[in-house]
C-alpha cells in the first residue's frame, strides 16, 4: 500500500504548508490511526482553487475521448486497490469489508459509466438550426448551440459512503465528465482512505496525460467556506446534513458571482403500506421492511424513516410485528463519534415529544446504535411539526396511522421534499389508491412500488435528487448520468464559420453525433 503522507493535493504536487494536524480514527475502537493530516492553510485553499482554474481551459479543450480515457483509468486504478486498502477503510468508517468491495465496484463502475456518456456524445445537446436568408421580413441567422462544463468544481465527501460518495464518487466522476477540474475537501470521518483514492486518480492522470491541477484534495476542518467563497470555484456538490448544505448554499448565494450548490441533504423516505398488502403478506413486508431501516445501521440517505398505514387491525398487527422485529436486531458500530452522537440526540427529540411514542429498541447508550422504532400522532404530519420531518440518520424509523384514505393525502401533503417515496401494495391497492402516483411526483424524486429505497442503482434512469430540503435544487440528481447537467452550461454560436466551431457543431458531424437540426433529430451531415 503507498505511504500515507497526509498531505493535501494541490495542481499535480503535495503540499503540507499548515501546522494544524488532524488525525483519522478507528471507527470501533476510537483509537488514533497511526496518519497525520495538514490542515490545509488558507493559501493551500487558494493554491488549489487556482490550480483548478489554471488546468480548466486545457481540460475541457481536449475531445470526449480523451476524457472517457481519464475516467476509465481512473476506474482501473480503483479496482487495483488491494486487501490493504479495504481493510483500511473498514477501520476508518467501521463498514464490514463485502460493502466496501461493493462499493468500490460501484464507484469504479460510475466511472466507466460516465466514460460510455461521453463516447456516446449526447451529454453535448447539439442544436443547429440552419440560416435562412429567404426568411420575410428578416432573416434567420445560422445558430448552433452546444453544453460546456461550468469550471472548477468544489466536492464536499460523504461520511456515509467512503468511496461512492466521496473522493472519486458520483460528483467527482460528473464534474470530471462535464470538463470540470475538481477541488476535493477530504472527508474527516476517512482521511486516510481519501488519500489512497486521491493518489489512484493521479495516477489516472499521469498515464493519460491530463493537465496537473485537474484533481486537488484538501484535509481539514473549517476549510470549505474559504473553497466556496474562491472565486475560481464555479459551482459545489456536497452530500450530507441540511445544517452543512444550507451553509454552503448561503455562502455562494452571497458571492459577488453567486455560483449553484448541489447539495444531497436530509430525507425521511415514507413508506406507504396499503390495505390489501397487509391482507396477503404482512409478516413478509414487516420482515423486509425492518430489514431495510437497520440496513448499514441505518446510514443511508434513502433510509425509511417514516412509515405510513391506514387504521386497522391489520395496520395495528403490523405494526407489532415490526416492534417484534426491531427489538431483535442488534446494535451496531456507526461511521464514526459524531454520528453516534447526532442519532442519539435524535433519538431524545423523538422520546421527548409528547406526540411521539416509543413502540420498541433498548435504551441508547455505550458506543453502539440501538435500533429504534416509534409511532407519532398523524396531526404532526399534517401540521408540519418540524421534529417528524427531520431525519434521523441512524437505524429507526417513524411509523404513523391515518383514519382513512383522505387523511392518508392530507398526511402527504404535509411531507417536506424527499429523495424516495414507496408504495407497499396489490393490484387492487394500485386501482383505489390511484392519486397517490401524481401526489408523490410532487414531493420526492424517486417513487418505488413494493421494493424499498435502500439501494440506489448507478444508470442512465436513476435519480437520486429531490424537492427541498432532499436537495438543494431538485432539477438534478447525484447519481446517474443526469448528474453531468448539473455542471454543464449552454453556448449557442451564431453566424461561425464552419472552421470555428466546436466538433460537435461542425456541419460534417465528424463525430457522429445525433442532433436536433431545424427542428428535426438527425445525425446527418449537413455538407
Amino acid at each position: 500500500m503507498t505511504r500515507i503522507l497526509g498531505h493535501n493535493f494541490i495542481g499535480g504536487q503535495r503540499s503540507a504548508a499548515g501546522t494544524v494536524i488532524v488525525k483519522s480514527v478507528d471507527a470501533s475502537t476510537g483509537d488514533q490511526l497511526p496518519y497525520s493530516f495538514h490542515q490545509a492553510t488558507l493559501e493551500e485553499v487558494a493554491r488549489a482553487a487556482k490550480a483548478a482554474a489554471a488546468a480548466y481551459p486545457a481540460y475541457r479543450g481536449l475531445s470526449a475521448a480523451r476524457r472517457a480515457e481519464f475516467l476509465d483509468a481512473i476506474a482501473d486504478e480503483l479496482d487495483a486497490l488491494g486487501d490493504d486498502f479495504i481493510a483500511l477503510v473498514c477501520r476508518e468508517t467501521a463498514l464490514p469489508a463485502a460493502r466496501i468491495q461493493g462499493e468500490r465496484g460501484r464507484t469504479s463502475g460510475q466511472m466507466r459509466l460516465f466514460a460510455k456518456v461521453l463516447r456516446r456524445g449526447d451529454f453535448y445537446g447539439a442544436r443547429i438550426d440552419q440560416a435562412l436568408p429567404e426568411r420575410k421580413p428578416l432573416p434567420r441567422p445560422d445558430l448552433r448551440q452546444y453544453r460546456i462544463g461550468l469550471g472548477p468544481v468544489a466536492v464536499f465527501g460523504a461520511s456515509n459512503f467512503p468511496l461512492a460518495f466521496s473522493t472519486a464518487g458520483g460528483d467527482t466522476a460528473s464534474a470530471l465528465a462535464a470538463g470540470c477540474p475538481v477541488v476535493f475537501k477530504a472527508h474527516s470521518g476517512h482521511m486516510a482512505t481519501a488519500e489512497l483514492v486521491a493518489d489512484a486518480l493521479i495516477r489516472a492522470a499521469e498515464k493519460t496525460g491530463m493537465p496537473a491541477g485537474v484533481f486537488n484534495m484538501i484535509y481539514g476542518g473549517g476549510v470549505g467556506e474559504a473553497l466556496v467563497k474562491h472565486p475560481a470555484i464555479q459551482a459545489v456538490g456536497f452530500t450530507g446534513s441540511l445544517k452543512g448544505g444550507r451553509a454552503l448554499c448561503d455562502m455562494a448565494a452571497a458571492r459577488p458571482q453567486p455560483i449553484p450548490v448541489f447539495a444531497e441533504m436530509s430525507s425521511i423516505n415514507p413508506v406507504i403500506v396499503l390495505p390489501q398488502a397487509l391482507e396477503a403478506r404482512a409478516e413478509s413486508v414487516a420482515r423486509d421492511l425492518t430489514a431495510s431501516v437497520v440496513q448499514g445501521c441505518g446510514q443511508f440517505c434513502t433510509n425509511p424513516g417514516l412509515v405510513i398505514g391506514i387504521r386497522s387491525p391489520q395496520f395495528s398487527a403490523f405494526v407489532q410485528q415490526v416492534a417484534g422485529f426491531i427489538g431483535d436486531q442488534p446494535a451496531q458500530t456507526m461511521l464514526n463519534a459524531g454520528t453516534l452522537s447526532s442519532y442519539g440526540q435524535g433519538l431524545q427529540k423523538l422520546l421527548a415529544h409528547p406526540g411521539i411514542e416509543h413502540l420498541a429498541g433498548a435504551v441508547q447508550q455505550g458506543n453502539q446504535a440501538q435500533p429504534q422504532l416509534f409511532k407519532a400522532d398523524v396531526s404532526l404530519l399534517i401540521d408540519g411539526d418540524e421534529v417528524l420531518q427531520e431525519e434521523v440518520f441512524g437505524p429507526t424509523t417513524v411509523f404513523v396511522e391515518v383514519a382513512d384514505q383522505a387523511q392518508l393525502s392530507a398526511a402527504l401533503n404535509g411531507l417536506h421534499g424527499q429523495l424516495t417515496a414507496t408504495i407497499i401494495g396489490e393490484p387492487a391497492d394500485f386501482v383505489q389508491f390511484g392519486e397517490l402516483t401524481a401526489l408523490l411526483e410532487q414531493k420526492v424524486g424517486r417513487i418505488l412500488l413494493n421494493g424499498y429505497p435502500t439501494g440506489v442503482e448507478v444508470c442512465d434512469s436513476m435519480v437520486h435528487g429531490g424537492p427541498y430540503p432532499a436537495t438543494s435544487d431538485s432539477r438534478g440528481t447525484s447519481v446517474g448520468t443526469l448528474a453531468i447537467d448539473r455542471f454543464l452550461r449552454p453556448v449557442c454560436f451564431q453566424n461561425y464559420p464552419d472552421s470555428l466551431l466546436p466538433d460537435a457543431l461542425k456541419s460534417a458531424n465528424p463525430l457522429g453525433l445525433h442532433r436536433l437540426v431545424d427542428g428535426q433529430l438527425s445525425d446527418r451531415s449537413l455538407d
